[in-house]
Order: structure tokens, then C-alpha cells, then sequence
């Protein structure tokens, strides 16, 4: 999970950077509920700071589970990814 909440941030940083990104930092990391096997599991982000060359950026993972005739969305991780814009060799931008 911790990769697919990686991959949901960078994608938001990439469209800040408008260029190529790279985590340099996880703030902060909790899992709030498990994930079963058969839940929709989606990524929301918001931009929460944007620096001279790093984004952070918050983001809320929720699942969508059936539970008899209902579906509910339940929260089940939230993170902040901090990620600086890089040049093709790898320096900062």
C-alpha cells in the first residue's frame, strides 16, 4: 500500500514540477483500517505546500466495501510525501 500511496503523490508532484520528481521524505504514515480483498481502494491528494523545488503533498486512501445491500467508503490510510523536482541526471531543479 505504502508504494500505490507513492505513486498517487508523485503523480501530483509531477504535474506541480512539471518535470520529473523524487520522494525525499514521508512526514508521516498511518494505517487506519486493514483492505480486503474485494475493496475499490482509491487515492485522493491535495497539495499542501509547494517550496523552490519540493511539493508536499497530503494524501487520504479510502476503500469502497459492500456490506450486505450497502457499499460504504471507509478510510483506510493517510499519509504526507514530500518530493523535490530533479534534472535528468538527478540533481535538485
Amino acid at each position: 500500500l505504502m508504494s500505490q500511496i507513492d505513486i498517487a503523490g508523485a503523480i501530483a508532484a509531477t504535474r506541480i514540477a512539471q518535470g520529473e520528481i523524487s520522494t525525499i521524505a514521508v512526514n508521516s504514515l498511518q494505517f487506519i483500517n486493514p483492505i480486503f480483498i474485494y475493496d475499490v481502494v482509491s487515492f485522493y491528494t491535495e497539495v499542501i505546500k509547494i517550496g523552490t523545488t519540493s511539493v508536499t503533498i497530503g494524501i487520504e486512501v479510502y476503500a469502497q466495501r459492500e456490506r450486505g445491500m450497502c457499499e460504504e467508503d471507509i478510510k483506510i490510510a493517510e499519509a504526507i510525501f514530500v518530493y523535490v523536482a530533479i534534472d535528468k541526471p538527478g540533481k535538485k531543479r
